[in-house]
């Protein structure tokens, strides 16, 4: 049988081509210069190699300290974003109100907005209410754009999920906690699963709302500006950017493969 698909031209896959290098290019020079002898800039072609400057950043407990923050606040905020996402959608896709469409557009609202517009409005929120900055008014902040990622998650499923499976769960005599457990849960968790770790790898590598809710507090992105400005070991930071590379890239490639063949509606029929 013959392919609908048409092989792509050559300048096609040239353009292709060209725009994957400028896109992963400059972190591909990030890899290079956390082995680069120079300590002091970045220079082209790095006089040597050397692998020393893992070392240093493992021995150093600044480092370490940005780490646990970060992997404090990420984890968090996932857990506050999966709840409160969750049952936003629900809300949402299963229900029938007045200002439905509204609602919808204000829990999306606060990641199309710069993030600098949301991080002036929580600092000027906390200074009012007198709370001071602390992991939790960092966790605040981060939520307000986690909880977007798992409710489009979360609503895309909800919908794709026939309304069929919960009727007949119910007709069968299912209670509400057994239907969500046994019929609604498994149908979306996936979804969920993906929503999470695309709200985990956004809040780990944040910068600018942390700049406004953290006060004196430091998690791994901003520990990596602090440090461009030092003049001495700046590998240490390549290093430490390879590590966020690593964990931002690795969930957000689980959840590609996680919703690509979602396209289905559940439970609806042959």
């Amino acid at each position: 049988m013959r392919s609908d698909r048409s092989s792509a031209g050559w300048p096609l896959k040239i353009a292709a081509a060209g725009g994957l290098l400028f896109l992963h290019l400059p972190i591909l020079l990030i890899f290079v210069y956390a082995f680069t002898t120079e300590e002091k800039s970045f220079q082209w072609p790095p006089p040597g190699f050397t692998t020393q400057w893992f070392a240093v950043a493992w021995n150093r407990p600044d480092v370490w300290e940005a780490l646990t923050l970060s992997v404090r606040v990420a984890s968090i905020a996932t857990l506050v974003a999966l709840v409160l996402g969750t049952l936003a959608a629900a809300a949402v896709a299963r229900s029938a109100f007045f200002g439905r469409e509204a609602i919808s557009l204000l829990v999306i609202l606060p990641i199309a907005l710069p993030g600098i517009v949301t991080g002036i409005a929580l600092r000027s929120a906390f200074s009012l209410a007198e709370i001071p900055y602390s992991m939790w008014t960092i966790i605040l902040g981060h939520g307000t754009f986690c909880i977007v990622v798992v409710y489009n998650n979360a609503v895309a499923r909800f919908r794709r999920t026939s309304g069929s499976l919960i009727e007949a769960s119910m007709d069968l005599g299912a209670d509400g906690f057994q239907t969500f457990r046994y019929v609604v849960l498994p149908n979306i968790a996936t979804a969920l699963l993906a929503g999470g770790m695309l709200a985990f790898a956004l809040s780990f590598d944040e910068v600018i709302v942390t700049t406004f809710t953290g006060g004196q507090q430091a998690t791994l992105p901003i520990w990596m500006l602090e440090e461009l400005i030092r003049p001495r070991q700046r590998p240490v930071t390549n290093v430490v950017a390879m590590l966020v590379v690593i964990v931002t890239f690795l969930p957000i490639l689980a959840a590609y493969y996680l919703t690509r063949d979602t396209d289905r509606i559940s439970g609806s029929g042959k």
